[in-house]
């Protein structure tokens, strides 16, 4: 922004000089600069008489440095500064201009800035429009809350000048200064609202220039000292019936900011302008944005009249309104396709405009409907195939993802077909596009998966960087989890890819893949010869996981497990000691020949967290007593085994086209076991088992919020809540929830409460409650819940009591259960069956459920899952279409550690379309099993 404003003030200077001097400057002028040079320049800003071109074109390089993101200490900083306020004796316009921008650039890194504020005083209330605004944005950078008051006349006049220049300039100050000192800023209203009109004062001044500077330095005043610029309102009301676009644009969003904590103002605000006529299409947009955050606030439909106003703006002369229109109907979140369709109508009408910027608008609005409601764009598929040959690429890709996202399965071919002529043609960016629409493609017509397929394999072996091979080794590896009718060819795809990758991190995932995967196919033998040409010819990483591929083999295939042995022996001899350490570790457990050994430390990884077992490895060392084995069961679980380096993406669905590089975060248990260790009464509890999902006890539109957290440890139960005020007038003291077990729950024991002491309006605050779990084996229980606190009556617009008087006061929620599942910690077990044999029949439980609320398979097996709390293995939660009869496998370690198994028998009655469940579960405890049979209500 600067810079483009530099070279417009420079390019009129230049204009000054000789065709020789244009010759010279042909280029990048300020390519290669050395800052020390630069700033031993500036000591011309010194010289008398100033040198107006000379001292412009340093400036510029100083700016340009700064833009850069070059690094100018301090010291330099405020001595470049200093000089640069000496060029205030110059006349010369563009030099001025530049003055200001340096000011601005300079302030924040400069010390005792506060000494330009008389001069740029002098210039805002002078009679030079050109001076007037870049002064106004200026001075409200370097001017802290203490000194607003002191300008305040001088903004509202601002704000209503009738330069639009000057009036914007006051106008989006003024928002920033909405944040710093807001109380003042809000009394500018009037001459805000004037200006959305500009008759009065800066802010109502008649040069709008004057009054667009006035409201944008109101914006950043805002931040600074907010009560000052809050005091401008009528000033700013006034600007808002400016005949000036911008004006009237800074003027509405500084009345937005002044009001935003006002939720009846704001909706006040909308109403009025939308029944009135803005002339400028800028401030009318951003009335459409207000509108649509109000109804997405509100949950308001189509009998809106704001959802009115919206739709009525789509018959507006203005394409930019009309397209905001369309794009903020498109992102209300419940919008049906019946509402869509005007939006839709008007979006195909853009798809053949001449204009490439609106084609580009449409069509990537309507591949955004697709992803939700792909029948509401297929009256435009005639319109996008056309788009298809468009000579912009960038349109070209997304009317290619959009068809393929709302096509028949019989074009699918043809669709393919007219990808390849063009994909060569287009960046890997909108390759990864096209790529990820393939991948929806594929999980919606699944028997198209040979076409699809083929044309990925094709990409693989093209030209490209580690995204775009990323992003086709992930979608072949869903459609082969997805499909397995897929399978075989997606992983003969895979092995000539890693045959010649140059990726480890790929190859890596790929071997990973063949490991789990390929042993369960027709001839698994055909693989293991890619999966050794890894530990041949690859680096230390890949040979890594190719050993542990070829133990998989050797896991799953009793047949194979001679020859892998012998290859395992040979990998002892390798140069790398992770190499050769696996291939030990395998060998001797492979040797063992214990199908219990090989499950558990072949098959199944280490299912732990990784920063809970970090912290419990850091205690155990730092307690230096070490008589006991460090304790593996004391680590919480984690619902993905370390070795699932990706979580899945259900279903192939398309979430994001270029996943970012992320570090490994904290899970969202591991964040919950550091807070509650932190917590004095907790520090009896032990580990934290599990966490539950939150659980509102109260109605969206009460008057409290209150959410339930449940923290499972060896034998108590935290119970979080989360508690949120509402009203604005009232603070809440000494908060906390009251429970009362109910009448077949009387051993349950509530041990300590733990009170929130102060609940403001908008800020949410969190109160516990620790309840110890009867040592008779209970694992399901019904509270009552009631919210208690004091309150006191407050100003709504500081928050300060009014007084020292304050009542109690209370509040019923909804009840809280305690269940089976916030008992059970869901895992994965790569070979359940070895798992099933390993429980034995002990403790084995048979029941015969009628589920006479369920309808579909699908839906059972959602809501098993959800009332166990175990989770799915060999992806067995996946139901196949058309199909009566489903057997779901569970898995899950209960509190206390016992692993407990399930086989979940569901069939489909045709007749009355109600679903049978047979319910088989093992575990290592006989209560267990008990428990989760006794789950099935």
């Amino acid at each position: 922004m600067i810079v483009e404003q530099v070279n417009e003030i420079n390019e009129f200077g230049m204009k000054r000089g000789d065709k020789k001097d244009e010759e010279s400057n042909a280029g990048n002028p300020y390519a290669n600069l050395d800052k020390t040079a630069v700033l031993q320049e500036a000591r011309a800003f010194n010289d008398t008489p100033i040198n107006a071109r000379k001292c412009s074109l340093i400036l510029s390089k100083l700016l340009y440095l700064r833009q850069q993101g070059e690094t100018i200490g301090r010291t330099e900083a405020t001595e470049a500064f200093f000089a640069v306020t000496k060029l205030w004796q110059s006349k010369d316009a563009n030099l001025r201009r530049l003055v200001y921008l340096a000011i601005k650039e300079l302030c924040d890194i400069s010390n005792d800035v506060i000494i330009v504020t008389s001069s740029l005083t002098k210039d805002m209330t002078g009679r030079e429009d050109m001076y007037r605004a870049p002064a106004i944005r200026a001075l409200c950078c370097i001017i802290d809350a203490s000194m607003l008051q002191a300008i305040e006349r001088y903004m509202k006049q601002a704000i209503v000048d009738k330069n639009p220049a000057v009036a914007s300039a006051a106008l989006v100050s003024s928002l920033h200064l909405l944040k710093k000192s807001p109380e003042v800023v809000r009394r500018w209203a009037n001459e805000v609202q004037e200006a959305v009109s500009s008759e009065r004062f800066v802010i109502v001044d008649k040069n709008p220039a004057v009054a667009s500077a006035a409201l944008v330095s109101s914006l950043h005043l805002l931040k600074k000292s907010p009560e000052v610029v809050r005091r401008w309102a009528n000033e700013v009301q006034e600007a808002v019936s400016s005949e000036s676009n911008m004006v009237q644009l800074h003027a509405l969003g500084l009345l937005y900011h002044i009001r935003s904590n006002d939720r009846l103002a704001v909706n006040k605000l909308v109403q009025k302008w939308s029944k009135s006529s803005l002339r400028s299409p800028f401030a009318l947009c951003y009335l459409i944005r207000l509108a649509a955050k109000l109804i997405e606030e509100d949950d308001a439909g189509a009998e809106s009249p704001l959802f009115q106003f919206i739709e009525s703006c789509l018959r507006h002369k203005c394409e930019m309104v009309i397209y905001e229109a369309a794009s903020a109907i498109v992102r209300l979140p419940k919008t049906t396709s019946s509402e869509l369709s005007p939006a839709v109508s008007v979006l195909q009408l853009f798809c053949s405009s001449p204009k490439p910027a609106l084609r580009f608008a449409a069509v990537r609005t309507l591949n955004k409907i697709s992803m939700k409601h792909p029948q509401a764009v297929i009256s435009c598929n005639v319109d996008l195939e056309q788009l298809i040959t468009d000579q912009n690429r960038s349109i070209a890709t997304l009317a290619i993802t959009t068809l393929l996202k709302t096509g028949a399965e019989s074009s699918v071919e043809r669709l393919m077909k007219q990808i390849s002529t063009f994909v060569n043609e287009i960046s890997d960016e909108f390759k990864i596009v096209v790529i990820e629409a393939i991948r929806e493609l594929c999980s919606r017509y699944p028997r198209k998966h040979a076409t699809m397929m083929s044309f990925l394999a094709t990409m693989l072996r093209d030209d490209g960087g580690f995204e775009y091979k990323k992003s086709i080794v992930d979608t072949i590896i869903a459609i082969v989890e997805e499909n397995p009718d897929a399978k075989e060819a997606g992983l003969s795809h895979l092995c000539e890819f890693i045959e010649d990758c140059e990726h480890s991190v790929l190859a890596t995932r790929v071997l990973y893949l063949l490991g789990r995967e390929a042993p369960s196919t027709v001839n698994p033998s055909r693989y293991i010869r890619f999966v050794y040409n890894r530990v041949i010819l690859e680096t230390t990483q890949v040979r890594a996981a190719a050993v542990t591929a070829l133990a998989k083999f050797g896991a799953q295939c009793p047949e194979l497990r001679p020859s892998i042995e012998v290859l395992l022996t040979r990998c002892l001899l390798d140069t790398d000691d992770e190499v050769r350490d696996r291939a030990t570790y395998y060998l001797a457990v492979l040797r063992s020949g214990n199908p219990q050994y090989i499950a558990n430390y072949i098959l199944n990884g280490l299912q732990v967290s990784v920063t809970g077992l970090e912290r419990a490895l850091e205690q155990y060392v730092g307690e230096g007593h070490h008589d006991a084995p460090f304790d593996l069961k004391a680590v919480p679980l984690s619902t993905q085994p370390l070795t699932a380096t990706e979580k899945k993406k259900p279903a192939l669905s398309v979430e994001a086209t270029v996943s970012k590089k992320e570090e490994r975060k904290a899970t969202r248990q591991d964040i919950y076991a550091e807070q509650l260790a932190s917590i004095p009464q907790f520090a009896i509890v032990g580990p934290l088992f599990r966490s539950s999902q939150p659980a509102a006890l109260t109605d969206d539109v009460t008057e409290y919020g209150v959410s339930c957290i449940k923290h499972t440890f060896p034998q108590h139960i935290v119970l979080q809540f989360d508690c949120k005020n509402t009203l604005n007038d009232q603070l809440l003291e000494n908060v906390s929830v009251e429970l009362e077990p109910a009448s077949d729950c009387t051993d349950w024991r509530v041990v300590t409460t733990i009170p929130l002491a102060s609940l403001p309006y908008g800020k949410p605050g969190t109160t516990y409650c620790l309840v110890a779990i009867p040592p008779d084996g209970a694992v399901t229980a019904m509270f009552g819940a009631t919210l208690k606190f004091r309150v006191r009556d407050v100003d709504p617009t500081t928050g300060e009591p009014d007084g020292d008087d304050y009542y109690d006061d209370s509040f019923v929620l909804e009840e809280v259960e305690v269940s089976v599942a916030d008992h059970v910690h869901p895992v994965q077990r790569a070979n359940f069956a070895a798992g099933w044999e390993q429980l034995g029949e002990d403790n084995e439980l048979d029941e015969t459920f009628a589920l006479s609320t369920l309808h579909t398979l699908q839906d059972a097996v959602r809501e098993l899952m959800k009332c166990l709390g175990m989770g799915p293995c060999e992806r067995s939660d996946r139901v196949p279409e058309g199909k009566s009869a489903h057997t779901l496998l569970l898995a899950g370690v209960f509190r206390g550690g016992h692993d407990v198994l399930a086989k979940a028998r569901l069939a489909l009655d045709p007749a009355d379309q109600t679903v049978t469940l047979n319910l088989v579960v093992r575990s290592d405890n006989e209560a267990v099993s008990a428990a989760i049979t006794g789950a099935i209500v």
